[in-house]
Order: structure tokens, then sequence, then C-alpha cells
């Protein structure tokens, strides 16, 4: 198809009106002519910016997931993990902002997409005294257990503490419903527990000085 010679609209506008359409109607809603409409133009205009509909999903996913997501203003220390902490929460909380979205983020994100924040924590570790080595098992395992348990959780509905686990009954399951009455924990508190748990996990297993031995010491 040809592209318009002149642009009528930009490459983030149709980004953020693909978005927009997305939360508010649902992936299966999201069409370029739905789209096109949204934006008062008409569907060939989004030739110019994008080669098809699965360019401009890429997109999105790129910008949920990545562009969206804000880095934590922390210096590099002992307390590096809690870096990584609270960059995995704002990676959850962008995705779940858009949770009908999730479909996309699956199919779609870039297998590229974090590789410029990859170099820069690196760096970060680096300057906290992480030894190099280290590096890749803590950024794979970061990618790994924050993309499967967000998208996981963004594919399902919001649950009470009570529900983490759906469908369990005391009669039939009656460990599992009484471990889930003892369960304190929000399923943000334990997405947050488990990162901790796999950094900390980390500084154990590889002896390496902890925030509060440092300040201690």
């Amino acid at each position: 198809m040809a592209r318009p010679s002149k642009p009528l609209i930009s490459r983030d506008a149709a980004v953020m009106a693909s978005i927009e359409i997305i939360d508010s109607e649902g992936l299966d809603a999201f069409s370029l002519p739905k789209l096109a409409k949204h934006l008062g133009v008409r569907a060939p205009s989004l030739y110019h910016h994008f080669d098809d509909k699965n360019e401009i999903l890429t997109e999105v996913a790129r910008y949920i997931a990545g562009t969206a997501v804000r880095r934590p203003r922390m210096k590099p220390g002992p307390d590096w993990p809690e870096f990584f902490v609270n960059l995995a929460l704002n990676f959850r909380q962008s995705i779940l902002r858009h949770r009908n979205a999730a479909p996309v983020l699956l199919q779609h994100l870039p297998r590229d997409l974090f590789t410029a924040t990859y170099e820069d924590t690196a760096e970060f570790l680096l300057e906290s005294g992480v030894p190099v080595d280290l590096h890749v098992r803590i950024l794979d395992g970061m990618e790994t257990l924050s993309i499967g348990a967000v998208l996981m959780e963004a594919m399902r509905p919001p649950r009470p503490r009570s529900a983490i686990f759906p469908n369990v009954s005391a009669d039939s399951q009656p460990l599992l419903a009484e471990a889930l009455s003892k369960n304190e924990l929000t399923q943000k508190q334990l997405f947050e527990a488990m990162m901790r748990s796999f950094l900390h996990g980390i500084i154990r297993d590889h002896d390496l000085p902890a925030a509060d031995e440092v300040a201690a010491g």
C-alpha cells in the first residue's frame, strides 16, 4: 500500500491512541480502521509510520514494558538489591495499569527491549561492588521472574489475599486453605518478597556483603 506523502499523525500519537483503545475496549476491539478513526485520519495515514498492525503492537509492548517503566533514583552501593526490587515493582505497576494489553506483551515483546537498560544496570552492579560473573545471573533471573509473575497476574482478574489460589476448598485442600488463611501478604507484597528473596539468595550464596553488614562494619 502506498504511503501518504506527508504524515498526518506522529508515531508516538498512534502508539498512545492504540493503548487507549486496548485499555478501554480490549485487545479484540483493536484494529487499524478503529485506530485511524480514533486519530481522526484515514487508515492509509498509519502506513507512513508502520508496516502493519503487528508493528504497532510491538511498539505498544515496547512502551508499556520499557518506556513507561520508571528507573529508581538510587545511587550504587551495598543496598543494590533494593534498586532491583523497586525497578521490578515499577515494571509490575506499568503492566497492571494496562491489563488488557497483557496478550500483546506475550506475543510482541521485543527481544532487545531491555538491552540498553541492562547495560545501565550492569554498570550499577559494577559500581555497587557486585562481581561481574554474577551480573548475567542477576539480570536474567530478574527478567524471568518479573515477566513471568507479572504477565500471569495481568492475565487474570485481581484477587484478594484469601483467593490468590483460585477455587480452593477447605474440604478437599485443607492444608492449602489453611495456608491461605494465614497469608497476610497482598499480591504486590508477595511479588516484592519474591524479588527480594531471589536477590538476597545470591548475596548469601556468594558471600557478598549485605547492606546491614556494611553499615555495621
